[in-house]
């Protein structure tokens, strides 16, 4: 039996970064608590969306580079995804959480089970939908508005 080695050194791991907006809102603390979740999952890394708006170089090379960037915003603003597409990263994922059924509000309060909530749609795959999808367009061309299906 031959015995297979790993490398340790991670250049075999899926490339996947994550980028919270972190915005002041119980929304933005929300995208924030859920990306620590799911780096610690083992689901990807985050990446600091600061850091990303100066432009740097090497960050941007990197996240161009990836398998996968899953961006969170808190609302419809979507800054964290306006920040990545003026550096030309374009993500697979996008999810925002007023989409998810959070409200923004101005506490900065969140629960265990919105920080899995969020966590678990990532894992899901939820971003990756398409904004007619998620609105609840009906796919019949009707203009009903989703309430035909």
């Amino acid at each position: 039996m031959t015995e297979q080695t790993t490398c340790s050194c991670g250049q075999n791991e899926k490339k996947r970064f994550i980028i919270p907006c972190a915005g002041q809102a119980n929304t933005g603390q929300i995208t924030n608590a859920a990306a620590i979740q799911l780096t610690d999952e083992g689901f990807g890394k985050t990446i600091c969306v600061a850091l990303l708006a100066t432009g740097n170089e090497g960050l941007v090379e990197k996240l161009n580079a990836a398998e996968d960037v899953v961006i969170l915003d808190g609302c419809k603003m979507k800054c964290a995804a306006k920040i990545a597409a003026a550096q030309g990263v374009v993500p697979t994922q996008n999810l925002v959480m007023t989409d998810l059924g959070f409200v923004k509000g101005p506490s900065r309060s969140y629960t265990d089970d919105d920080v899995e909530k969020v966590a678990a749609a990532c894992w899901m795959g939820r971003g990756r939908e398409s904004e007619e999808e998620k609105e609840g367009h009906c796919t019949c061309s009707c203009g009903c508005g989703g309430s035909c299906e």
